[in-house]
């Protein structure tokens, strides 16, 4: 093997690195609590929980990165005493802070819905008068998929609010946004500088998750640059090797940030088969130092999640143009455990394959037999 590259973290996401990296003679190595994970099949998987397992780990590797936010920073700090990680440490602190995202989003003229520090009921109940309500309130550190966050619709919900997250110690309170839509942009830095961005994903959840992704994004050429130009600034700025993912609302003032992801994203895995150089190949390119490929997209494509339940592979594998990613995750209420590309050769097709669709999946979340893309 050329070159062997350490992701913090074994899921689907390291997997579906592992499965790039592999045609390029790149191994991977593993850090996951559980050594019976999604990536095992693809490589060593070194234990967390091991007497020494973050040596071995470092050990077992020339270069290193990650497929989840909340690596732990002292373990980064450890590793990057005689090892290379990329992303840079800088960009996994900014985005396990909300209040230090919102910050950097500022210094670099991203715009962002009016925001403000919360730690005691005192500054939450300012927070009120300052903002208005209706205010999304977060947890300053953890909660991903909706997790750690509070709708705050009226002034005397502000005590439950509280009770609820005021023991993180640090919240963030944010204006709510009414926007149409919310996108995502992906992009890609090499070593050398070089930037590439795949086209912006219309997102659509369930119960604040991703449900399925449309690629590219509807009606959305004007928003385009601007959605470039905001991430280009933020992976220069953070000198970033790697896919960074930009999460954006579509509102009536123009693009607003939500957050970042340091990482490959649910949002992207359409890029598969959709692009001609996925997030994943991509990542593992600028890992490991190499060119990066053309983000251009092949086909229009629909990137719909698995959600707890599998479907029969037969009756997704019937619809035309349909691509299946199973993560050998085992069943639960809420799991993200694979999904499907729909690229039909036809794309006005699309709206058919995702109402067909609606019907195959046990969970079919925001899709409906009667939808249109």
């Amino acid at each position: 093997m050329d070159k062997t590259i350490g992701i913090f973290g074994g899921g689907q996401l390291g997997r579906m690195m592992a499965q790039a990296a592999l045609p390029l003679n790149i191994q991977c190595t593993f850090f996951e609590a559980s050594t019976d994970c999604p990536s095992a099949a693809l490589g060593p998987v070194i234990s967390s929980q091991a007497e020494n397992g973050l040596q071995d780990f470092i050990n077992s590797a020339d270069v290193f990165s990650l497929e989840f936010e909340n690596t732990p920073l002292a373990d980064v700090d450890v590793l990057t005493q005689s090892k290379q990680l990329h992303p840079p440490r800088q960009a996994l602190a900014i985005a396990q802070h909300r209040l230090s995202e919102k910050a950097l989003f500022d210094e670099l003229a991203i715009p962002v819905a009016p925001y403000k520090a919360v730690t005691s009921l005192e500054s939450l109940k300012t927070a009120v008068v300052e903002l208005g309500l209706p205010i999304v309130l977060k947890t300053s550190r953890g909660g991903y998929d909706g997790k750690g966050q509070f709708v705050l619709r009226s002034a005397d919900q502000m005590d439950q609010a509280w009770a609820e997250l005021g023991p993180a110690g640090e919240l963030i309170a944010e204006s709510f946004v009414t926007f149409s839509r919310e996108v995502s942009i992906i992009a890609v830095r090499g070593q050398n500088g070089d930037v590439k961005t795949w086209p912006l994903a219309e997102n659509h959840h369930h119960n604040g998750i991703l449900s399925h992704s449309i690629v590219p994004a509807p009606h959305s050429a004007d928003l385009q640059p601007v959605a470039q130009d905001y991430i280009t600034r933020l992976l220069n700025h953070l000198n970033y090797v790697g896919v960074l993912t930009l999460e954006l609302f579509v509102t009536d003032k123009g693009l607003y940030a939500n957050e970042m992801a340091p990482r490959v994203h649910n949002s992207g895995h359409w890029s598969i088969e959709g692009a001609v150089c996925s997030q994943f190949e991509n990542h593992v390119r600028a890992v490991a130092g190499l060119p990066l490929g053309s983000t251009e997209v092949i086909r229009p494509t629909v990137l719909v999640n698995i959600i707890g339940q599998y479907p029969k592979s037969e009756d997704v594998l019937a619809l035309e143009g349909a691509h299946l990613h199973l993560y050998n995750k085992s069943e639960r209420e809420g799991r993200k455990i694979g999904h499907i590309t729909l690229m039909p050769n036809d794309s006005t097709q699309l709206s058919i394959l995702c109402r067909q669709l609606a019907k195959i999946l046990p969970n079919p979340l925001a899709l409906s037999e009667d939808m249109t893309i």
